[in-house]
């Protein structure tokens, strides 16, 4: 007998196998769907519905302490890293690893650009040289000891120039914050982020999309701006911590070379360095659930004397203050629902109907 034929019969005997164990077990699938109880918008994963919505949405804020009045939010002029309509490069750089990652991107292309013209070449040469037309009898030609050699040690060589400045961004990128860079923890919530400051009295800011109605009439982008954006210091060194509350999501702003996962139940850790005052735009790059695209991420750098003015707006401690001193916080947002409307989530996007958790 055929080798293949008994393949076949093997196979066949096979589905008919699997086809009749399906067919009992569907009545007891059924039957198990028919007595599993439904799930409730009251499952473990629900916020704590007896927190009033708005302060949920609020999170750690506070009356403004003394020198609070000296922060004033920066205005749309101020607007720096965002995308732009028609662009086809990255955006401008405003960090140090920005500028170092920026010209090995464009020699990137160019070595690219280089090579797939070289290779567009070698394909038409051969096409028009050696057609049938023009060689009837081919070459029987097998080996060319040169040709091999060159061809084995180019790529290499190419591959060891790319991967010197390579390597040296990728050490100078996850190269270990200063030990006095100023830290700040963003948690990526669905659908939104959460931004704490453990050494500024540990308060967090809960940062949701402005209404795009809102901000376009502000002048800012629409489905970029926040309500709570995350402020920082400008030229100094900070210590972006990323964790997720829920599921996966991604920290990253392209203006300045900077994105990080979001892991639940690990914290990750990434340096940054804003060289001048701004407000810089990015976006959750994890798909993280069906509001996803509605989770911007704006970072206003202001100066150092905003910035301690911003924290004692939001209850917060600058430097040698006292602990005690500072008004009592409440704790951190905890981990939200995926369910829309939840105490935190924040407000559907325009056309979308939410389901709002039960209240007490």
């Amino acid at each position: 007998m055929i080798f293949g034929d008994i393949a076949r019969k093997r196979l066949s005997f096979l589905a008919i196998l699997i086809s009749a164990l399906t067919l009992s077990a569907a009545p007891q699938v059924a039957l198990a769907s028919a007595a599993a109880p439904a799930v409730s918008a009251e499952a473990p994963n629900v916020a704590d519905e007896t927190t009033p919505a708005p302060e949920a949405a609020e999170g750690s804020t506070a009356e403004a302490a003394p020198g609070a009045d000296a922060y004033t939010p920066l205005g749309p002029e101020w607007i720096k890293g965002q995308p732009v309509d028609g662009g086809l490069d990255i955006q401008p750089q405003y960090s140090d690893i920005g500028d170092t990652a920026v010209p090995l991107h464009i020699g990137l292309i160019w070595v690219m650009a280089a090579i797939s013209l070289f290779v567009l070449f070698l394909l038409l040469y051969v096409m028009i040289r050696f057609r049938r037309s023009k060689n009837p009898i081919p070459s029987r030609t097998s080996h060319n000891t040169l040709i091999e050699i060159v061809w084995t040690v180019v790529p290499v060589l190419i591959l060891v120039i790319i991967a010197v400045p390579s390597i040296i961004l990728l050490r100078d990128q996850y190269e270990a914050p200063p030990e006095d860079a100023l830290t700040i923890k963003a948690t990526g919530y669905q659908w939104y982020w959460g931004y704490s400051y453990p050494d500024n009295g540990d308060f967090e800011v809960i940062s949701n999309m402005m209404p795009e109605e809102e901000a376009v009439e502000k002048g800012f982008p629409g489905q970029l701006e926040v309500d709570n954006r995350m402020v920082v210091p400008a030229g100094e060194w900070l210590r972006i911590q990323t964790t997720g509350a829920d599921v996966i999501h991604s920290f990253a702003v392209p203006s300045l070379w900077f994105k990080i996962d979001s892991v639940p139940g690990r914290l990750n850790e990434k340096k940054l360095f804003i060289k001048e005052p701004g407000i810089y735009y990015g976006q959750c790059s994890e798909l993280c659930g069906a509001r996803h695209g509605y989770m911007p991420i704006a970072i206003e750098a202001v100066p150092r004397p905003q910035f301690e003015a911003w924290v004692r707006a939001q209850g917060g401690t600058v430097g040698g203050e006292a602990a005690e001193a500072a008004p009592s916080l409440p704790g951190q947002q905890q981990p939200e629902s995926a369910v829309e409307g939840a105490p935190g989530a924040g407000a559907a996007p325009e056309g979308e109907v939410a389901e709002t958790a039960p209240t007490a």
